[in-house]
């Protein structure tokens, strides 16, 4: 399996539980990774081949600037949705990092893995 890395793909938005991190956006840095076959486009040279990895990242910012969701699981799990429904993505690994979230601590990330809807509708973990 091949793999695409979008790595500290910084975005500001609505996070958390507390009132006081719901007035203002605040910094979050996501990573992505995106399990696909890079053979096709690597043979062809040709970018209708490719995962389109810019439209993904602009996809993922237009929701992650928009959402105001209270727990950074449920925005790692919209992010991997989008980039699922890239056809030619197979898993994805998304991590979130919520700088600052923990006293003493530079920050707090979530990674999840998912992977395409296998026949039976099982979605088993990725090795994204």
């Amino acid at each position: 399996m091949d793999r695409i890395h979008i790595r500290e793909l910084a975005v500001r938005c609505i996070i958390g539980i507390f009132p006081e991190e719901r007035r203002e956006k605040q910094d979050v840095i996501i990573g992505l990774t995106l399990a696909c076959d890079c053979r096709p486009a690597a043979r062809s040279d040709d970018i209708r081949d490719a995962v389109d990895y810019k439209k993904i990242k602009r996809a993922v910012l237009n929701m992650v600037e928009a959402s105001e969701f209270h727990l950074v699981e449920t925005l790692a799990e919209r992010i991997a949705e989008i980039c699922l429904a890239e056809r030619k993505v197979i898993a994805v690994r998304v991590t979130v990092d919520k700088p600052g979230a923990l006293r003493f601590a530079r920050g707090v990330a979530v990674e999840i893995k998912r992977r395409r809807n296998e026949p039976g509708g099982e979605t088993p973990a990725a090795d994204a």
